[in-house]
């Protein structure tokens, strides 16, 4: 049960089993280190995978070279509502692996196909690399629906933290790029700005979570030099203009460096007249849309997201064009 000030009561049971592990920060390893404990972490907090009606994996082509993508199929008949799902880790850390618990379970509870994008990674492959990657991968489902058994009427793209930030740059393309088309965008704890001063970055620093040591971290390894965070396409907060997008929903943390620029993204989309959905997870901290098998907010936050998915589905008048609302 969350609380209005402080950790939420499972977050700092988890926090205090890290102290008593002397568990080191992602950042004090090595790139392959860390992206080895990170998948051991994501599978230690999920919930046990849950079932679906068939899973495959497909290899498409990409603008770097060819991309893995995994389809998660509930059951029922075709042509099924699609999530295009892109993982976090900071553009440097994760996989379709480390995704695979949140793919499943949004796939069964919003009742439809997830996708989940094994994009470029940085360091070896640096922005734009991640972004066009996953464009590329919503233009081929766009094209390959038929293939799939994909509605090329429901396509959503979403993500948690650096895929929150890849689903708004995605978003922001594909506007401007006239394709394809997308009535959704599910954004959990979106890094949306370069170089944010905010208070929450200011704020969280504990060195048993994810803190503004993190941030700088990941950035880093993303980005080829710091001009690059100044492109919308990295820092979605920073575009001229938001008008025209999907309807998204923002999901933030209470206790998270970079809550307070996703909680600015939402507003920024609400003013240029996007229909925007808003919520912040009291008492938990960045990453804890993961944590279904340790943290009851979780799943809250998965039953919300599929709820809004459900939502988007069933909504006949966003048929035909980008951001129709």
């Amino acid at each position: 049960m969350s609380t209005e000030t402080g950790l939420d009561p499972q977050v700092r049971a988890l926090r205090a089993q890290r102290m008593q592990e002397r568990t080191p920060a992602l950042y004090e390893m090595t790139v392959s280190q860390a992206r080895t404990a990170d998948l051991a972490s994501q599978r230690r907090l999920a919930a046990p995978p849950e079932p679906v009606a068939h899973i495959g994996e497909r290899t498409i082509p990409g603008p770097g070279g060819d991309l893995t993508i995994r389809l998660y199929y509930p059951g029922g008949p075709g042509p099924l509502p699609t999530l295009l799902y892109f993982f976090g880790g900071g553009w440097t850390l994760g996989s379709v692996d480390t995704a695979d618990a949140i793919c499943r379970r949004l796939t069964n509870a919003a009742g439809c196909l997830t996708i989940c994008v094994g994009y470029r990674l940085a360091p070896e492959h640096k922005f734009p690399a991640a972004v066009e990657d996953c464009h590329a991968a919503a233009g081929w489902v766009a094209r390959h629906f038929a293939d799939i058994d994909a509605d090329p009427t429901r396509l959503v793209v979403g993500g948690d933290s650096a895929g929150g930030n890849l689903a708004a740059a995605v978003s922001l393309r594909a506007r401007d790029a006239g394709g394809p088309s997308l009535i959704g965008q599910l954004l959990v704890y979106p890094n949306t700005d370069f170089g944010a001063d905010t208070p929450s970055m200011r704020e969280n620093t504990d060195p048993y979570f994810f803190n503004q040591t993190s941030v700088r971290w990941y950035w880093q390894h993303y980005l080829r030099r710091p001009e690059d965070g100044a492109d919308p396409l990295a820092s979605p907060l920073r575009a001229a203009d938001h008008r025209a997008l999907p309807p998204a929903l923002v999901l933030t943390a209470e206790h998270d460096p970079i809550r307070d620029e996703g909680e600015q993204y939402a507003r920024v989309l609400s003013q240029a007249g996007v229909r925007v959905e808003s919520t912040r997870y009291q008492g938990m901290v960045h990453g804890f849309f993961a944590m279904s098998g340790a943290v009851d907010a979780a799943r809250d936050a998965q039953e919300q997201a599929a709820a809004w998915l459900r939502a988007r589905w069933s909504e006949s008048e966003v048929l035909g064009r980008v951001g129709h609302r």
